[in-house]
C-alpha cells in the first residue's frame, strides 16, 4: 500500500530491478471510504509470490522507502 501513484510506479520499477520478477505487479487505486477526490487515494502494488521466493522483510523495507507498507490477503 503506497501513498500515491508516483510512489507505486517507482516501487514497481524497484521490484523488477531488485527481485528480477517474471511478471510485472499490478497497480490498483484504492480510494479512501467516502472520498471522491483523486488526491485522497492510496495505491496498491499487487504482487503474486506463489513460490515464496520473496523475503517479506525485504518487501517491507522496500515499501517503507516510499512511506508505504506491505499487506497480505
Amino acid at each position: 500500500m503506497l501513498p500515491d501513484r508516483d510512489a507505486a510506479e517507482e516501487t514497481v520499477e524497484a521490484l523488477g530491478e531488485r527481485f528480477g520478477l517474471r511478471e510485472e505487479p499490478q497497480l490498483v487505486r484504492d480510494a479512501l471510504a467516502g472520498e471522491d477526490d483523486a488526491e485522497d487515494a492510496q495505491w496498491l502494488v499487487v504482487l503474486r509470490d506463489e513460490e515464496g521466493r520473496l523475503d517479506p522483510a525485504e518487501l517491507d523495507a522496500l515499501a517503507g522507502e516510499w512511506e508505504g507498507w506491505r499487506e497480505e490477503p
